[in-house]
């Protein structure tokens, strides 16, 4: 943990709609930061959607406030309600020196604002809704056109998660004086689960293990690895495929697999976490339609893993083609993506991009990302920056942005 002499305390409102996923994972992890650097953490999440381990840790991390707030995903005139108790929650827990809102229903709720004084605002989006391939044109233009109206005259700084989240905010039309990055940090995975996770599953220590980590939606596109694994399973009878998710398309997948005759070679399970899970994996591959900044490509980074990714959003910030593995079209056509899974068949290659990936391992910290965060809030109230006393991590990629700026505009 780092130490401050001298630094001003800091009052933050943090607030949350989806308490599941990266989002999730990431507000828990600045929350418990933003209070051990010493700062006044009120926390507001939406019980709609919360999961029961989120809400426990939340609760459980010592912070001033934990404030549940009903926050509906859909957009619909319940906003209202939602905006006004949020609107109160801020009077009766403030004053607070800044308000961060994360994913797009926090982040509008917390960005509108009646005339008076202003608190300064930042959003995270943990991936723009129109970075979605899938949204069509009238979508796109909704979305897009509420982002930009909230990014360019309301927003004091947008953080983006990754550079390709951040070149997307500049087409949208957000002014780049208004735009910051830090990429998300982790803890190193778990070791020494290797032979427990296979055993657990039947698949053989020896065999060639890919693995999925993640929601079982759309977005993350898991029907994609199953068919790109369907091509090459009877080619590389050593190979096995082991998914770790739970979602809507939980049924479906398994269908898919039984239907390709690989129910022995091909599990899927969410019963276990899925940071547990990634030691036993030879391969991490991701096949998501969109992304800003997965989590899972990180952990599976900072575990040294092989990568096997899906041209999206983060990608290029953890891999580097035929280094540590593998860059694919975005595409449902899986020719491409079971190409690239068929190359790690030859042993020689899978051990020269395996040793590539544990090089590049200790990149992606939680210390960092804070640090960064933690900085912009400095810089937008116009405080100088904290002295770091003690510096056991490294702050990960040098494309964190960290521009300095005397004040933030008022509005």
């Amino acid at each position: 943990m780092n130490i401050h002499s001298g630094t001003k305390r800091l009052s933050l409102l943090q607030v949350l709609e989806p308490s599941g996923g990266g989002s999730g994972r990431h507000f828990l992890d600045l929350c418990r930061a933003m209070q051990r650097r010493g700062h006044s953490v009120t926390a507001v999440y939406s019980p709609l959607r919360a999961e029961a381990a989120f809400v426990a840790e939340l609760e459980g991390m010592g912070l001033d406030n934990v404030i549940p707030l009903a926050m509906r995903r859909a957009p619909g005139p319940w906003d209202i309600t939602a905006w006004w108790h949020l609107r109160k929650i801020a009077a009766l827990n403030g004053p607070f020196d800044l308000i961060h809102g994360h994913s797009s229903k926090a982040g509008a709720l917390t960005r509108l604002r009646l005339p008076g004084r202003h608190v300064p605002v930042l959003y995270t989006p943990h991936a723009f809704r129109t970075m979605d391939p899938t949204l069509g044109s009238r979508g796109r233009l909704i979305y897009g056109g509420i982002e930009r109206f909230l990014g360019s005259r309301l927003t004091d700084r947008l953080i983006c998660v990754s550079r390709d989240e951040y070149n997307h905010a500049l087409s949208l039309g957000i002014p780049e004086a208004r735009l910051r990055i830090v990429v998300n940090g982790v803890s190193a995975p778990p070791t020494s689960q290797r032979a427990a996770i296979r055993t657990r599953y039947g698949i053989p220590q020896d065999a060639l293990l890919f693995g999925f980590v993640g929601r079982l939606t759309p977005q993350k596109a898991p029907e994609r690895l199953v068919k790109a694994f369907s091509r090459i399973a009877h080619g590389l009878p050593q190979a096995h495929l082991l998914m770790i998710g739970i979602g809507e398309l939980a049924e479906a997948v398994n269908d898919m697999i039984r239907a390709a005759g690989l129910a022995h070679r091909a599990r899927l399970d969410g019963s276990i976490p899925g940071v547990t899970a990634i030691d036993a994996f030879d391969v991490v591959v991701m096949p998501s339609r969109y992304e800003a900044m997965s989590y899972v490509m990180l952990e599976a980074a900072s575990a040294g893993k092989p990568l096997v990714l899906a041209d999206v959003g983060g990608a290029r910030t953890v891999l580097e083609p035929d280094r540590n593995g593998y860059i694919v079209p975005n595409s449902d056509d899986p020719a491409e993506l079971a190409a690239a899974m068929s190359h790690f068949a030859d042993p020689n290659l899978l051990a020269r991009i395996a040793a590539e990936a544990r090089r590049r391992k200790d990149g992606y910290t939680l210390d960092g990302m804070a640090d960064a965060t933690e900085e912009i809030y400095y810089d937008l109230l116009g405080y100088p920056a904290p002295v770091r006393l003690e510096r056991q991590e490294k702050v990960p990629l040098p494309e964190i942005a960290k521009e300095r700026t005397k004040s933030a505009a008022a509005f």
